[in-house]
């Protein structure tokens, strides 16, 4: 019996026959997209994908490795527990490209991480613009209070002369501005500890100390306020100790508002260390100048002794003033990272 070879028979022109050895038939990818139209969505080609082509199962050589050193015995398997241990250890042995199961890291060379700025931060730039704004309407709505207030710090009352007495919402508007003064105080003071101590602290963030000094200015400013009204209620009577906290209220709100600017100046406009250092001074010397005057007209105008008024005001307003700069201190070396 003899078999006949395989063969696909074409006919030519003139009429001869041509026998060609059949070749195997291999479907590709590329064929079955080919009988697909033209404007087959991605969906259509998966489908005409998966329906001429089956997965099947992978099956690995199971041939010995030979690649060796000639004159060595082949290699062994890491995971033999019998394995010595001088095998699995070695000078790349730890290399990420000796072992592509671990992550290789970053790929290029690391950028330097853009430093945290003032003006960068969202959150505090949208603070200080409410802030702004609150002032602003706040300063609109009552400027005859301000007029008034202006007129009865600078000028002496007579004795006898009945007093206009501040509503409730003017109150609110004071207690308003010392609030600011707080806030403004705490972000002046950490402008100058990232300025003298870096940014590297034990915090997650910075707005955790911000915080931490804004707590520590109103405590101050609380403590403040109560050592002046049992000092004044021991030495001075009732009438004046009101008009000294309703005084003391109207400067620290005045020492907020001065200060406001250096905040946007040195957080927003790149002002030096030295020059927000000099307005700070400059500015905090105007409140306590103001503050001198008030405490001497209302409790020791009548007293020329000026021996009184200076302990007074250095007992009351420079050593707090001292003590408080010092927690500030300690508090930022403390919370300070030291390499």
């Amino acid at each position: 019996m003899i078999l006949q070879q395989d063969s696909i028979v074409h006919e030519s022109t003139g009429g001869q026959v041509d026998s060609v050895a059949a070749k195997p038939f291999v479907l590709t990818p590329k064929m079955v997209l080919s009988w697909l139209p033209r404007d087959a969505t991605p969906a259509q080609q998966d489908s005409a994908i998966q329906a001429h082509f089956k997965p099947s199962e992978v099956r690995w050589s199971q041939r010995p490795d030979t690649l060796h050193l000639p004159g060595h015995d082949k290699g062994r398997n890491m995971l033999d527990v019998q394995l010595p241990q001088y095998y699995k250890e070695g000078f790349f042995s730890k290399d990420s490209l000796f072992h592509p199961e671990l992550p290789g890291g970053r790929v290029g060379v690391a950028g330097d991480p853009i430093p945290y700025t003032i003006h960068g931060d969202n959150i505090i730039t949208s603070i200080l613009l409410v802030c702004f704004v609150l002032l602003v309407i706040s300063l609109s709505n009552a400027r005859n209070f301000i007029v008034r207030q202006v007129k009865s710090f600078l000028y002496l009352s007579r004795e006898g002369v009945s007093e206009v007495m501040e509503t409730s919402d003017e109150m609110h508007f004071l207690e308003f501005l010392v609030f600011l003064t707080s806030f403004i105080l705490a972000l002046l003071y950490y402008f100058y500890s990232v300025e003298a101590y870096g940014d590297t602290y034990v915090l997650e963030s910075q707005y955790y100390l911000i915080a931490i000094y804004m707590g520590m200015t109103v405590a101050y400013f609380l403590l403040k306020f109560m050592v002046y009204s049992v000092v004044n209620v021991t030495l001075f009577d009732s009438k004046r100790n009101g008009q000294w906290l309703k005084s003391l209220l109207f400067i620290t709100s005045l020492e907020g508002t001065l200060l406001f600017p250096l905040t946007m100046l040195w957080g927003y406009y790149d002002l030096t260390t030295q020059n927000a250092v000099i307005y700070f001074v400059i500015a905090l010397a105007i409140v306590k100048i103001l503050t001198i005057y008030k405490c001497y007209v209302i409790f020791f105008r009548r007293n020329v002794v000026k021996l009184q008024i200076i302990l007074y005001f250095c007992t009351l307003e420079i050593v707090p003033l001292l003590a408080f700069w010092g927690a500030l201190e300690i508090t930022a070396n403390s919370l300070k990272i030291n390499f």
